[in-house]
């Protein structure tokens, strides 16, 4: 039974590695957009909207698509005051609790409330209300569900990963990247 949920707690840590990484490189285009936007508007006196809400959407979707990435870093902000002083163990009773009685609810009514929201805007195939700009509103609020779903998957993996712990094997742990505390 390990094994098995080694291996499926790995292929899940590997899709949110995966998305985490691709969607980086959004930044790098949402920056380069961004400089765009003030060179044409202060040095040649043009702008477009569709560039200016191109920058909204790469916004949105770096940090709706980045959170599975996130959480699979433990790298969300969450107020520390007992949780790392607990041993691996009783780290992972929180995880594991916090994850099936918070994480997993909510990636769910996420999912079930959005799904008509964005079903809609997809039958009209949404455009951006300003004349010039992006015709891919649809498109912008498909990422509210898919969202939803990368963290209900890594919020799986986190509680496979709880499991184990919880079954005596501290060594398939998360690791705890982010030092920051609140």
């Amino acid at each position: 039974m390990q094994p098995q949920l080694e291996r499926i707690a790995g292929l899940i840590d590997a899709l949110s590695e995966w998305t985490g990484r691709l969607i980086a490189w959004l930044t790098l285009a949402m920056v380069l957009v961004t400089c765009a936007v003030v060179v044409l508007r202060y040095a040649f006196d043009l702008g477009w909207i569709a560039l200016q809400e191109s920058v909204t959407y790469l916004h949105a979707v770096v940090f709706m698509l980045g959170a599975a990435y996130t959480l699979r870093h433990d790298g969300h902000v969450r107020v520390d005051i007992f949780y790392r002083r607990l041993s691996p163990r009783g780290q992972a009773w929180i995880d594991l609790l916090g994850s099936l009685l918070l994480l997993l609810p909510v990636c769910v009514f996420i999912l079930w409330i959005s799904w008509d929201y964005v079903a809609a805007s997809w039958s009209l195939l949404e455009g951006s209300r300003d004349a010039g700009g992006l015709p891919l509103v649809y498109l912008l609020k498909s990422v509210i569900p898919l969202m939803a779903l990368l963290l209900l998957i890594q919020g799986l993996g986190q509680a496979l990963r709880s499991l184990l712990v919880l079954r005596g094997h501290p060594e398939d742990a998360p690791a705890h990247d982010a030092e920051v505390e609140v």
